[in-house]
């Protein structure tokens, strides 16, 4: 058990800044508990304070209910992972050395920790090959990887992130939230990630701490709550107006019905008719999508122009086990108005229109309402 509890705690700095206020606060033990809200909000000082890289001015922290301010600050931050921003690793040491930093501080011989470096890099996704290189001669994702490695070598129960996936391009910053999605759902670890992104914090978060100016926690509660239920005017906005089409991350797509979709393949594009429709759906030899072929332009490849002069980008897929947000990008995104799914080998199985996604929100939406009321009706006559 590794749960944590703010109670009370203020911060004040010397100079009147309030950085903190009034905070409140229980984390579940095996939870990834998301900080968010604008810079100066208080949100990194409050995570800061759980390693006692930051001191409260009044109030408590508990770590598994022990108090912290009654433990060495050393052996305190020993027992916690602790990730920041480029990963904050040591340049003139290999990246072996860097993963087998805390377990080497803990007493293991260099040799152990080693090995134990090694399985870690495994089970973050960093191939062996990386392990004798430096830091300096890394990728930024990858010395990410290496920065949750290293957190993660002597297998601590609670792992402290500060806004670790934002000095990375937008690809590598998906691929890193998918990896720790991926660890969370396999190590169970008690995780205080900090970010200033919202859509970070919905994609990562089994509950979003939502702070405001001035170090006030203005909400705690899952996504889903957070963006259907704003506790406050600054949690909307800070949400944004779009908050509606975020929410249907949360929703199952798997009522959705798939419309059939014309496909063709290469050879087959000197052929199309207009009678036929207005596009096709153009896939390779294993049935996976390559772009949408506009039927009204195709005089120009007969003319002699290339084929891929013709084909536009296909939009987003909707893949196996995605939500309604995602059916709907796929729709809207398509240039022909259709999204496309495709299977787990990345094969077209159907298309996706708008109007079915929906009609499938208004149905989950019905069902919901219904429930709520046959629950008002129970308790009224309990």
């Amino acid at each position: 058990m590794s749960d944590i509890e703010f109670r009370g705690i203020d911060k004040t700095y010397p100079n009147g800044t309030h950085a903190v206020r009034e905070l409140n606060l229980r984390i579940d033990s095996g939870s990834f508990t998301v900080f968010v809200g604008p810079s100066g909000c208080g949100k990194t000082t409050s995570m800061r304070m759980i390693n006692r890289m930051v001191d409260p001015t009044a109030g408590t922290i508990t770590v598994d209910g022990r108090d912290i301010a009654t433990v060495d600050p050393v052996t305190l931050r020993l027992g916690v992972g602790y990730v920041i921003q480029s990963g904050g690793l040591l340049p003139h040491r290999r990246v072996v050395d860097n993963v087998a930093t805390v377990p080497m501080l803990l007493g293991q011989s260099r040799r152990a920790a080693r090995a134990a470096a090694l399985e870690v890099m495994d089970r973050v996704g960093l191939d062996r090959e990386l392990a004798q290189r430096y830091p300096a001669q890394l990728s930024g994702g990858q010395q990410q990887r290496v920065g949750v490695a290293r957190a993660l070598a002597a297998d601590p129960p609670v792992l402290l992130m500060d806004e670790p996936f934002s000095a990375v391009d937008p690809v590598v910053r998906a691929e890193l939230q998918s990896e720790m999605r991926r660890l969370q759902s396999a190590l169970h670890k008690t995780i205080v990630f900090v970010t200033h992104d919202i859509d970070e914090a919905i994609t990562l978060g089994d509950k979003i701490a939502v702070f405001g100016r001035g170090g006030m926690l203005q909400q705690f509660d899952p996504p889903e709550r957070v963006l259907a239920q704003p506790a406050t005017d600054f949690v909307a906005g800070f949400v944004g107006r779009d908050r509606g089409y975020r929410g249907l991350s949360f929703r199952s797509a798997d009522a959705v019905t798939l419309a059939p979709i014309r496909t063709i393949d290469a050879d087959g594009i000197a052929a199309l008719r207009l009678d036929q429709g207005e596009w096709a759906l153009v896939v390779d030899e294993l049935g996976k999508p390559g772009g949408w072929i506009d039927v009204t332009g195709v005089e120009r490849v007969r003319a002699g122009k290339p084929v891929a002069s013709s084909v536009s980008a296909g939009g987003s897929l909707f893949t196996p086990d995605s939500d309604l947000r995602q059916a709907l990008d796929a729709a809207i995104s398509s240039p022909s108005g259709i999204g496309v799914a495709v299977d787990a080998a990345g094969a077209v199985r159907g298309g996706l229109l708008a109007t079915d996604v929906l009609t499938q929100l208004a149905a989950q939406r019905e069902a919901e309402d219904s429930e709520r009321n046959q629950e008002f009706f129970t308790q009224g006559t309990a």
